[in-house]
Protein backbone atom coordinates (compact mmCIF):
# COMPACT_ATOMS: atom_id res chain seq x y z
CA UNK A 1 0.00 0.00 0.00
CA UNK A 2 2.62 2.09 -0.89
CA UNK A 3 1.13 4.67 -2.79
CA UNK A 4 -1.07 5.48 0.29
CA UNK A 5 2.22 7.66 1.60
CA UNK A 6 1.64 10.02 -1.10
CA UNK A 7 4.61 9.07 -3.04
CA UNK A 8 4.74 7.67 -6.32
CA UNK A 9 8.05 6.02 -6.41
CA UNK A 10 9.97 5.29 -3.27
CA UNK A 11 13.62 3.72 -2.03
CA UNK A 12 13.73 0.71 0.39
CA UNK A 13 14.28 3.26 2.96
CA UNK A 14 10.94 5.52 2.19
CA UNK A 15 13.05 8.06 -0.08
CA UNK A 16 11.38 10.06 -2.51
CA UNK A 17 12.40 9.20 -5.98
CA UNK A 18 12.17 13.50 -6.67
CA UNK A 19 14.73 15.28 -8.11
CA UNK A 20 15.58 18.37 -10.95
CA UNK A 21 13.97 19.82 -14.14
CA UNK A 22 13.68 23.32 -16.16
CA UNK A 23 11.01 25.64 -15.68
CA UNK A 24 9.65 26.92 -19.38
CA UNK A 25 6.71 27.83 -19.31
CA UNK A 26 5.53 31.19 -20.48
CA UNK A 27 5.15 34.18 -17.71
CA UNK A 28 2.11 35.35 -19.12
CA UNK A 29 0.31 31.81 -18.97
CA UNK A 30 1.93 31.18 -15.68
CA UNK A 31 0.30 34.45 -14.38
CA UNK A 32 -3.00 33.35 -15.76
CA UNK A 33 -3.37 30.06 -14.45
CA UNK A 34 -2.13 31.01 -10.94
CA UNK A 35 -5.04 33.91 -10.94
CA UNK A 36 -7.56 31.34 -11.43
CA UNK A 37 -11.06 32.11 -9.87
CA UNK A 38 -12.28 35.01 -10.56
CA UNK A 39 -15.63 33.73 -10.70
CA UNK A 40 -16.81 31.98 -7.31
CA UNK A 41 -17.89 28.54 -6.53
CA UNK A 42 -21.35 27.38 -6.73
CA UNK A 43 -23.20 28.17 -3.90
CA UNK A 44 -23.11 24.83 -1.69
CA UNK A 45 -19.98 23.42 -2.89
CA UNK A 46 -16.82 22.64 -0.93
CA UNK A 47 -14.64 25.74 -2.66
CA UNK A 48 -17.59 28.07 -2.01
CA UNK A 49 -15.42 30.16 0.56
CA UNK A 50 -13.27 31.38 -1.81
CA UNK A 51 -12.24 30.19 -4.98
CA UNK A 52 -7.94 30.36 -4.35
CA UNK A 53 -6.97 27.94 -6.99
CA UNK A 54 -5.18 24.37 -6.34
CA UNK A 55 -1.78 23.38 -7.17
CA UNK A 56 -0.73 20.12 -8.10
CA UNK A 57 1.49 17.46 -9.59
CA UNK A 58 0.52 15.52 -12.95
CA UNK A 59 1.65 12.79 -15.46
CA UNK A 60 -0.48 10.55 -17.83
CA UNK A 61 0.98 7.48 -19.71
CA UNK A 62 2.05 9.34 -22.41
CA UNK A 63 3.50 11.95 -20.87
CA UNK A 64 5.59 9.81 -17.67
CA UNK A 65 7.44 12.82 -16.57
CA UNK A 66 5.09 15.26 -13.82
CA UNK A 67 4.48 18.92 -14.58
CA UNK A 68 2.81 21.46 -12.28
CA UNK A 69 -0.84 22.38 -13.24
CA UNK A 70 -3.10 24.45 -11.27
CA UNK A 71 -6.95 24.49 -11.08
CA UNK A 72 -10.20 26.59 -9.72
CA UNK A 73 -11.65 24.39 -7.03
CA UNK A 74 -14.80 25.56 -8.75
CA UNK A 75 -13.77 23.22 -11.37
CA UNK A 76 -12.96 24.17 -15.14
CA UNK A 77 -9.91 23.71 -17.21
CA UNK A 78 -6.41 22.86 -15.63
CA UNK A 79 -3.78 25.21 -16.78
CA UNK A 80 -0.51 23.66 -17.46
CA UNK A 81 2.58 26.20 -15.01
CA UNK A 82 5.71 23.78 -16.00
CA UNK A 83 6.36 21.94 -19.29
CA UNK A 84 9.50 19.71 -18.86
CA UNK A 85 9.05 16.21 -21.08
CA UNK A 86 12.34 15.02 -19.74
CA UNK A 87 12.40 15.96 -16.13
CA UNK A 88 9.81 16.59 -13.41
CA UNK A 89 8.35 18.86 -10.68
CA UNK A 90 6.41 17.86 -7.64
CA UNK A 91 5.14 18.19 -4.24
CA UNK A 92 3.88 22.00 -4.92
CA UNK A 93 2.98 23.99 -1.70
CA UNK A 94 2.57 27.78 -1.67
CA UNK A 95 3.58 30.88 0.19
CA UNK A 96 1.28 32.24 2.61
CA UNK A 97 0.86 35.39 0.61
CA UNK A 98 0.34 33.65 -2.66
CA UNK A 99 2.67 35.03 -4.20
CA UNK A 100 4.92 32.42 -4.84
CA UNK A 101 5.14 28.27 -5.07
CA UNK A 102 7.96 26.19 -3.28
CA UNK A 103 7.93 22.74 -5.46
CA UNK A 104 10.53 19.78 -5.70
CA UNK A 105 12.33 18.80 -8.57
CA UNK A 106 13.96 15.35 -9.62
CA UNK A 107 15.07 13.81 -12.94
CA UNK A 108 14.48 10.91 -15.02
CA UNK A 109 16.84 8.71 -13.11
CA UNK A 110 15.23 9.63 -9.59
CA UNK A 111 17.95 11.74 -8.00
CA UNK A 112 16.24 14.59 -6.10
CA UNK A 113 17.82 17.73 -7.64
CA UNK A 114 16.48 19.78 -4.33
CA UNK A 115 13.80 21.88 -3.08
CA UNK A 116 13.10 25.29 -5.75
CA UNK A 117 11.04 28.34 -5.71
CA UNK A 118 9.24 30.14 -7.94
CA UNK A 119 6.98 33.40 -8.48
CA UNK A 120 3.24 33.33 -9.66
CA UNK A 121 4.72 34.69 -13.11
CA UNK A 122 7.26 32.10 -13.68
CA UNK A 123 10.43 34.38 -12.80
CA UNK A 124 12.72 34.46 -9.73
CA UNK A 125 13.11 30.90 -10.27
CA UNK A 126 15.81 30.08 -7.68
CA UNK A 127 17.43 26.69 -5.96
CA UNK A 128 17.10 26.57 -1.93
CA UNK A 129 20.79 26.20 -1.15
CA UNK A 130 21.42 22.53 0.70
CA UNK A 131 18.61 21.21 0.13
CA UNK A 132 19.74 18.84 -2.61
CA UNK A 133 18.19 15.25 -2.14
CA UNK A 134 15.22 17.10 0.25
CA UNK A 135 11.68 16.34 -0.09
CA UNK A 136 8.11 17.26 1.12
CA UNK A 137 8.64 21.45 1.43
CA UNK A 138 6.25 23.41 3.48
CA UNK A 139 6.05 27.13 3.90
CA UNK A 140 5.93 28.75 7.78
CA UNK A 141 2.85 30.99 8.19
CA UNK A 142 5.12 33.77 8.49
CA UNK A 143 6.51 33.29 4.60
CA UNK A 144 10.31 33.45 6.18
CA UNK A 145 11.26 29.36 6.33
CA UNK A 146 10.66 26.46 4.56
CA UNK A 147 10.28 23.27 6.36
CA UNK A 148 11.50 20.12 4.68
CA UNK A 149 12.51 16.08 5.30
CA UNK A 150 16.09 15.18 3.85
CA UNK A 151 17.90 12.22 4.07
CA UNK A 152 20.63 11.56 6.51
CA UNK A 153 22.28 7.99 6.19
CA UNK A 154 19.22 5.55 5.34
CA UNK A 155 16.62 8.49 7.07
CA UNK A 156 15.12 11.09 6.42
CA UNK A 157 14.57 14.09 9.02
CA UNK A 158 13.04 17.16 9.31
CA UNK A 159 14.58 20.30 8.84
CA UNK A 160 13.48 23.81 9.18
CA UNK A 161 15.62 27.00 6.72
CA UNK A 162 15.27 30.32 5.59
CA UNK A 163 13.62 30.58 2.18
CA UNK A 164 16.98 31.68 1.05
CA UNK A 165 18.48 28.21 2.86
CA UNK A 166 20.41 30.33 5.72
CA UNK A 167 20.53 28.82 9.12
CA UNK A 168 19.19 25.27 7.68
CA UNK A 169 18.38 23.26 11.37
CA UNK A 170 18.09 19.94 11.65
CA UNK A 171 14.94 19.11 14.12
CA UNK A 172 14.54 15.29 14.40
CA UNK A 173 17.30 12.68 15.23
CA UNK A 174 15.62 8.79 14.54
CA UNK A 175 16.22 5.83 13.15
CA UNK A 176 12.90 6.04 11.19
CA UNK A 177 11.71 8.33 8.11
CA UNK A 178 10.80 11.56 9.49
CA UNK A 179 8.12 13.12 6.21
CA UNK A 180 6.35 15.50 5.45
CA UNK A 181 5.97 18.51 7.78
CA UNK A 182 3.36 20.75 7.95
CA UNK A 183 3.01 24.01 10.37
CA UNK A 184 0.54 24.89 12.92
CA UNK A 185 -0.84 28.16 12.34
CA UNK A 186 0.72 29.96 14.74
CA UNK A 187 4.11 28.56 13.56
CA UNK A 188 5.16 27.07 16.85
CA UNK A 189 4.62 23.58 16.10
CA UNK A 190 4.83 21.16 12.91
CA UNK A 191 3.47 17.95 12.56
CA UNK A 192 4.64 14.94 10.47
CA UNK A 193 5.07 11.50 9.80
CA UNK A 194 7.49 9.03 11.02
CA UNK A 195 7.86 6.12 9.42
CA UNK A 196 9.60 2.72 10.92
CA UNK A 197 11.58 -0.34 9.78
CA UNK A 198 8.08 -2.89 10.49
CA UNK A 199 6.21 -0.55 8.03
CA UNK A 200 4.35 1.25 10.55
CA UNK A 201 3.93 5.54 10.33
CA UNK A 202 2.25 7.24 13.00
CA UNK A 203 1.66 11.35 13.00
CA UNK A 204 4.18 13.16 15.60
CA UNK A 205 4.39 17.24 16.46
CA UNK A 206 7.37 18.75 17.37
CA UNK A 207 7.66 21.90 19.05
CA UNK A 208 10.41 24.05 17.33
CA UNK A 209 11.51 26.18 20.46
CA UNK A 210 12.11 23.24 22.42
CA UNK A 211 12.30 19.86 19.78
CA UNK A 212 10.35 18.03 22.53
CA UNK A 213 8.36 15.42 20.13
CA UNK A 214 4.47 14.37 20.64
CA UNK A 215 2.34 11.25 19.23
CA UNK A 216 -0.31 12.56 17.87
CA UNK A 217 -1.53 9.19 16.90
CA UNK A 218 -1.07 5.62 18.53
CA UNK A 219 1.87 3.33 17.57
CA UNK A 220 0.95 0.34 14.98
CA UNK A 221 -0.74 2.78 12.87
CA UNK A 222 -0.61 3.27 8.86
CA UNK A 223 -0.91 7.54 9.02
CA UNK A 224 0.27 9.59 5.86
CA UNK A 225 0.55 13.16 4.97
CA UNK A 226 -0.77 15.06 7.69
CA UNK A 227 -1.83 18.47 6.69
CA UNK A 228 -2.89 20.91 9.90
CA UNK A 229 -5.62 23.28 9.34
CA UNK A 230 -6.04 27.63 10.71
CA UNK A 231 -9.20 25.72 12.19
CA UNK A 232 -5.95 23.90 14.33
CA UNK A 233 -7.22 20.67 12.88
CA UNK A 234 -4.89 17.83 11.36
CA UNK A 235 -6.13 15.51 8.31
CA UNK A 236 -4.23 13.23 7.39
CA UNK A 237 -4.43 9.86 5.46
CA UNK A 238 -4.51 6.29 7.30
CA UNK A 239 -4.72 2.51 5.47
CA UNK A 240 -7.18 0.77 7.96
CA UNK A 241 -8.15 -2.67 7.97
CA UNK A 242 -9.98 -2.72 4.73
CA UNK A 243 -6.42 -2.31 3.12
CA UNK A 244 -7.47 0.97 1.70
CA UNK A 245 -6.33 4.96 2.62
CA UNK A 246 -9.19 7.32 4.00
CA UNK A 247 -8.87 10.60 5.28
CA UNK A 248 -9.34 11.03 9.40
CA UNK A 249 -9.19 14.28 11.26
CA UNK A 250 -7.51 14.47 14.40
CA UNK A 251 -7.30 17.77 16.81
CA UNK A 252 -3.46 18.32 17.88
CA UNK A 253 -3.77 16.36 21.34
CA UNK A 254 -4.69 13.24 19.30
CA UNK A 255 -8.67 13.80 20.89
CA UNK A 256 -11.41 13.52 18.19
CA UNK A 257 -9.83 11.46 15.72
CA UNK A 258 -12.75 10.27 13.02
CA UNK A 259 -12.76 8.84 9.36
CA UNK A 260 -14.05 11.28 6.36
CA UNK A 261 -13.69 8.96 3.47
CA UNK A 262 -14.71 5.20 3.26
CA UNK A 263 -14.49 4.19 -0.23
CA UNK A 264 -12.74 1.20 -1.54
CA UNK A 265 -10.10 3.63 -3.15
CA UNK A 266 -7.00 5.23 -1.87
CA UNK A 267 -7.80 8.88 -0.57
CA UNK A 268 -4.16 10.57 0.20
CA UNK A 269 -2.17 13.72 0.40
CA UNK A 270 -5.52 15.87 1.69
CA UNK A 271 -4.92 20.09 1.63
CA UNK A 272 -7.27 21.91 3.95
CA UNK A 273 -8.99 24.82 2.31
CA UNK A 274 -8.26 28.72 3.21
CA UNK A 275 -11.33 28.38 5.50
CA UNK A 276 -10.87 25.51 7.10
CA UNK A 277 -14.06 24.11 6.00
CA UNK A 278 -12.72 22.09 3.30
CA UNK A 279 -9.88 19.77 2.04
CA UNK A 280 -8.68 18.93 -1.38
CA UNK A 281 -7.03 15.31 -2.06
CA UNK A 282 -6.22 12.35 -4.36
CA UNK A 283 -8.23 9.26 -4.85
CA UNK A 284 -7.16 6.51 -6.69
CA UNK A 285 -7.41 3.03 -7.40
CA UNK A 286 -5.40 -0.34 -6.33
CA UNK A 287 -2.99 -0.17 -8.32
CA UNK A 288 -0.59 2.33 -10.73
CA UNK A 289 -2.68 1.66 -13.40
CA UNK A 290 -5.66 2.99 -12.20
CA UNK A 291 -6.12 6.74 -12.68
CA UNK A 292 -5.88 9.26 -9.89
CA UNK A 293 -8.08 12.37 -9.71
CA UNK A 294 -8.85 15.23 -7.21
CA UNK A 295 -11.81 15.42 -4.99
CA UNK A 296 -13.14 17.86 -2.70
CA UNK A 297 -15.15 16.93 0.28
CA UNK A 298 -16.24 19.19 3.16
CA UNK A 299 -15.24 18.70 6.85
CA UNK A 300 -17.58 16.78 8.12
CA UNK A 301 -17.38 14.49 4.95
CA UNK A 302 -20.31 15.59 2.83
CA UNK A 303 -20.38 17.16 -0.48
CA UNK A 304 -17.97 14.77 -2.04
CA UNK A 305 -16.81 15.97 -5.44
CA UNK A 306 -14.82 14.99 -8.34
CA UNK A 307 -12.48 17.88 -9.22
CA UNK A 308 -10.50 16.67 -12.29
CA UNK A 309 -11.43 13.31 -14.37
CA UNK A 310 -8.57 12.69 -16.76
CA UNK A 311 -6.76 10.18 -17.35
CA UNK A 312 -4.16 10.96 -15.56
CA UNK A 313 -2.27 10.73 -12.00
CA UNK A 314 -2.70 14.12 -10.14
CA UNK A 315 -1.18 14.29 -6.58
CA UNK A 316 0.11 16.47 -3.92
CA UNK A 317 -2.64 18.96 -4.38
CA UNK A 318 -1.95 22.62 -2.50
CA UNK A 319 -4.84 24.67 -1.95
CA UNK A 320 -3.71 28.70 -2.16
CA UNK A 321 -4.16 30.33 1.50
Amino acid sequence: MERARGFRRTGANGAARRGWAVVTAAATAMAASLTLGAAGAAAGAPGAAGDHPIVFARYTAAAPTEDLYAISPSGGTTAKLTHTPAVSEVMPTWSPDGKHVAFVRYGSGGAIDGIWTMNTTGGDLKAVPGTKGASDPAWSPDGKRIAYAKPVGTQREIYVAGVDGAHATRLTHTAADDLHPTWSPDGTYLAFNRADAGGHSRVMKIRLSTLAQTAVTGPGSHDWTPDWSHGDRIAFSRVDSSGFAHLHLVRPDGTGLHRITAARANDKNPSWSPDGHSLVFTRGGVDDADPEHLYLVRADGTALTELTKTDSHDLEADWRP
